[in-house]
């Protein structure tokens, strides 16, 4: 995209991606994904305490690859399945699927059938909201 004077006009995404490239965090692990299976949109991650991991599964109509450690369970989910939600704390989204502060890399609980290892975002996040009993940000009020 270019302005009517030739220059480079940024859109939000592009702003997103950038200030995502700006953090420089140490020796990570990341979530790898299985052999056999493709990551075509890329892959981040979505945390949640293991007690809430529980109650969020059997609410998904369809689950991808989930790992888990002893203190969290992580959906894969596809990359930027943060824009324009605010996930419900105590989730934590994990941009490029890496877990931070772990000594090794979570256990794969779940795989799901076929060759995608995603999560659908959407299901996710209303099922966190409903164990969470956080209102999704679309349905709660805007103040003037």
């Amino acid at each position: 995209m270019t302005s009517a004077q030739g220059g480079r006009v940024l859109n939000l995404d592009t702003l997103a991606r950038l200030r995502r490239g700006l953090r420089t965090p140490g020796p990570a692990l990341r979530l790898p994904v299985p052999d056999g299976m493709t990551a075509p949109l890329g892959c981040d991650a979505v945390a949640v305490p293991s007690r809430l991991g529980r109650l969020v599964m059997p609410r998904l109509p369809r689950a991808g690859c989930v790992y888990a450690d002893g203190t969290h369970w992580w959906w894969l989910v596809p990359a930027d399945s943060d824009h324009a939600l605010e996930w419900p704390a105590p989730a934590r989204y994990a941009t490029g699927a890496v877990v931070p502060d772990a000594p090794e890399i979570p256990e794969l609980i779940h795989r799901p059938d076929g060759k995608l290892p995603y999560t659908p975002p959407i299901p996710l996040y209303l099922a966190l909201c409903r164990v969470t009993g956080t209102a999704p940000a679309w349905s709660r009020p805007v103040s003037a």
